[in-house]
């Protein structure tokens, strides 16, 4: 009986559960809310498309509208966050780049000092400017030795003061700044203290803005509540989608959208309309989608073209559609505040779709044509009231409608993938909008179509090493490589990028950079030092030359008062950077190797995958150190079974060692070969180890301070007659 009864109950709770769930017909799909259905076009074998009528906006409108409703209840939502002065500035934060620190345009390697003018001049006049920057010290770098990410930041030249000055210098130009955290960052060395308060008094002492959460859906509220007790407040921007109760100190978010031809709602933004969000989609080629989506939305854009060290520049062709619909936006900011906002509202031409946003007595709509051609004439019905005037803001026109019922019917042109912009206001605009449409008269005088839209990668040149003066008998320390024909055969191992143009370096064979490498090349004779450069050997260099780099923070780290550790002569001399390398090398009349030199020295003309062979043997390097403290490298004679073919030592598994440098207009590569015997457990997402002799690293270059690494030696060679 008590089974019969309890049955029964389960029975009526099963079909009550509907009733208890939000009851909606449009629930969104991870951050973006269907379009009404009646969009979606379908062909005759699926029962063929209907016309959007009026009532079908109506019901979606009212249906996501009670969806917003009773979420808030559900969550409890407050958005007292987004009221506190220290907050307000990330609303009309709608241009936000992510910043490569080894960016040329950002920092000069050959003058020492940072160059945010330079950076922000370029990005006025290629795309018109930005309002908040993502400036990123970390990943892929991190993780070549145990530096965490504070350590990162405190490594860029002239450490947190040098840093400090550079942020200040961003917020002179109106442009606030935001770090990143990554929460992967389990495995380097322990910050001593809480990862909120680690992350709350770095800022505080850079004078940054905000923090992006990398890869985390939702940055929890610790980390805002450790901001606010320290006294410097702090944006927080995850990269990927919060839970909705999150939206409530989360005040800014990535949005990774899916892009169809029909425009979707951005689920937080319509939470909450004081919430910003940047779209990214960091490999778009072109940009249509991002910009078309974000001026919809009354959103923002994440305008990432340095990926990683990667170039996706972006084009003319969406640089000045870039400039276009920023200017509007940052003019009519407030709008995209609006508790009334209306997306969807109905347009006449199939494919123009546009947003309302009403504010006090004034309305502007922001319209997008996903059409591949152009659309002209009638564009939009407005309920007509006798004294409002309307105004083409993308245009920077008044127009005048025709008058169809009780209906204002406006007229204007979009061209293909274009913009529309309209205002609907009493008496005059005032002066912010009236100097808007001088603006962007100017600017559409131009069709967007002027404008090229093809993309290039971008070239990349190899950094020329000299010659040195030819040896004529074997010198001292070294081993002869002799002469021969060689396939050289390598993979970049970038973690990210795949196989797409600009992965990677360009060799001075290749027309363009990619991962994938294979070239038969003659290798005149050269001889190669054994071991790697010791610390006894870089004791001897600095005794005879007095040598002391300008940027010397990080030189030499592991050594105290001019010595290094107490059995530390024989070990590779680490915390050296490529310049001080070539020091080095300068003065014992030799140079650094080119990387195939470096290849073929250890891999001899069989193709072997390690020097010893052709399988994996651990006991043959130095056993890994998966530790968050770095024990050293061994000794640079310690594993003879290691040898190359030419009896070259300690090729894999000791210390990463410096070869070639790739320059492009924007970033710098050095190329890493050997790996090292330091491996931080706990991601990914590290500095991948090149063990093989067919693969590599590269290194994005920045200054001295930052290069110079724990883990990272070198070895020189010698020209032979």
């Amino acid at each position: 009986m008590r089974l019969s009864v309890f049955s029964t109950t389960l029975a009526v709770a099963l079909l009550t559960l509907p009733a208890l769930a939000q009851d909606t017909h449009h629930a969104p799909v991870g951050q973006q809310i269907p379009s009404p259905e009646c969009f979606v076009q379908k062909g005759a074998w699926q029962g063929g498309s209907k016309p959007c009528t009026p009532q079908d906006f109506d019901a979606w409108l009212k249906d996501i509208t009670h969806w917003r409703m009773e979420r808030k209840i559900r969550i409890g939502y407050s958005n007292e966050r987004y009221q506190q002065p220290a907050f307000k500035w990330a609303q009309s934060a709608f241009m936000q780049p992510q910043l490569m620190v080894q960016d040329r345009y950002f920092y000069d390697p050959v003058a020492g000092k940072y160059t945010v003018d330079r950076y922000l001049d370029d990005l006025e006049k290629r795309y018109g400017g930005i309002d908040a920057v993502l400036i990123w010290p970390t990943y892929p770098n991190m993780g070549i030795d145990n530096r965490n990410q504070h350590d990162m930041i405190r490594s860029m030249p002239g450490g947190l003061a040098g840093v400090r000055q550079m942020v200040a210098d961003f917020h002179h130009r109106g442009v606030h700044v935001l770090f990143p955290m990554m929460m992967w960052d389990q495995g380097t060395r322990d910050p001593g203290m809480s990862w909120p308060q680690a992350i709350a008094e770095t800022m505080k002492e850079i004078g940054a803005d905000g923090i992006n959460g990398d890869t985390q859906d939702g940055v929890p509220l610790a980390f805002s509540l450790a901001a606010d007790k320290s006294g410097h407040p702090l944006v927080f921007e995850p990269e990927g989608s919060p839970s909705d109760e999150a939206l409530a100190w989360n005040v800014l978010t990535w949005g990774q959208y899916k892009f169809d031809f029909v425009p979707m709602v951005d689920r937080f933004h319509w939470l909450e309309p004081l919430h910003q969000v940047n779209i990214s989609h960091r490999w778009n080629r072109d940009k249509t989608d991002d910009l078309q989506y974000a001026f919809f939305n009354g959103e923002g854009w994440e305008s990432w073209e340095n990926i990683w060290g990667i170039w996706n520049g972006i084009t003319p062709g969406d640089g000045e559609a870039t400039r276009r619909v920023a200017t509007i936006e940052r003019a009519v900011a407030p709008f995209f505040a609006s508790e009334a906002w209306q997306p969807f509202y109905p347009t006449h031409r199939y494919g123009a779709f546009a947003s309302k946003w009403p504010l006090g007595k004034q309305t502007v709509w922001t319209i997008v044509n996903r059409n591949e051609y152009d659309v002209a004439g009638r564009q939009i019905s407005i309920p007509y009231t006798q004294g409002l005037r309307y105004f083409d803001l993308y245009h920077g026109v008044e127009l005048t409608p025709e008058h169809d019922g009780d209906q204002a019917v406006l007229s204007f042109s979009m061209e293909a993938h274009g913009y529309g912009a309209l205002l609907e206001t009493a008496g005059e605009p005032d002066a912010q909008i009236a100097g808007l449409m001088g603006k962007m008269k100017q600017m559409t005088a131009t069709p967007l179509s002027s404008y090229s839209h093809e993309w290039k990668p971008l070239a990349q040149q190899l950094v020329d090493i000299a010659k040195t003066e030819p040896a004529g008998t074997l010198p001292d320390g070294m081993v002869k490589i002799p002469a021969a024909d060689y396939l050289f055969k390598v993979e970049g191992l970038e973690i990210e990028g795949f196989n797409d143009a600009g992965v990677d370096v360009q060799y001075p064979w290749e027309d363009i950079p990619r991962r994938y490498h294979e070239h038969t090349m003659h290798i005149a004779s050269f001889y190669i030092d054994k071991h790697s450069v010791t610390n006894a050997e870089f004791k001897k260099f600095l005794d005879a030359t007095q040598y002391h780099p300008k940027d010397d923070l990080n030189f030499l780290r592991d050594w105290k008062d001019g010595r290094y550790p107490d059995g530390w002569g024989n070990k590779s001399v680490t915390w050296v950077s490529q310049e001080d390398a070539r020091a080095y090398a300068k003065w014992a009349g030799k140079r650094l190797p080119h990387e195939w030199e470096w290849q073929y020295a250890a891999q001899g003309t069989d193709g072997r995958i390690y020097p010893w062979g052709n399988d994996w043997d651990a006991s043959k390097v130095p056993a890994p150190d998966r530790g968050r403290t770095m024990r050293g490298p061994d000794n640079v004679d310690a594993h003879p079974a290691g040898a190359s073919p030419f009896e070259v030592m300690d090729m894999v598994g000791n210390v990463w060692q410096w070869t070639d440098e790739y320059v492009d207009d924007h970033t710098r590569g050095g190329i890493l070969r050997g790996g090292s015997y330091y491996q931080p457990q706990g991601s990914v997402w590290y500095f991948p180890q090149a063990y093989r002799n067919d693969q590599h690293g590269k290194l994005l270059l920045m200054a001295p301070s930052y290069d110079r690494s724990g883990a990272l030696g070198f070895r020189c060679v010698k020209d032979a007659e």
